[in-house]
């Protein structure tokens, strides 16, 4: 079992940036692709990005690409979101999440494991 926490999250304007951190704690965090979504008020958790197992591969969501970027540092058993150029459209709650079978899957459902989530919120 893997247990998760986010961290990072907070208040920016637009235009500004934040780094989202995801600590993995439990069994090797090597073994799992880790994937980062969003659910803002009212919708459904979104895919944001993803990255294989040793980070040899990422993805993006058309809404983030070229302003947001996934990285893992596995002797830290962390993955990181480096968010820029936000807009007001990026405020959700931002949640990390681990999969077993190591591909980059967009849908939650896929995913075996949940951190508790952070805010993001980004003002006008």
């Amino acid at each position: 079992q893997v247990q998760l926490v986010e961290s990072g999250g907070g208040l920016v304007q637009a235009g500004g940036s934040l780094r989202l951190s995801c600590a993995a704690s439990g069994r090797a965090f090597s073994n799992y692709a880790m994937g980062w979504f969003r659910q803002a008020p009212g919708k459904e958790r979104e895919y944001v990005a993803a990255v294989t197992r040793v980070g040899e591969r990422t993805d993006y969501a058309d809404s983030v690409k070229g302003r947001f970027t996934i990285s893992r540092d596995n002797a830290k058993n962390t993955v990181y979101l480096q968010m820029n150029s936000l807009k007001p459209e990026d405020t959700a709650v931002y949640y990390c999440a681990a999969d077993s079978e190591g591909w980059i899957l967009p849908h939650p459902d896929d995913y075996d494991y949940w951190g508790q989530g952070t805010q993001v919120t980004v003002s006008s």
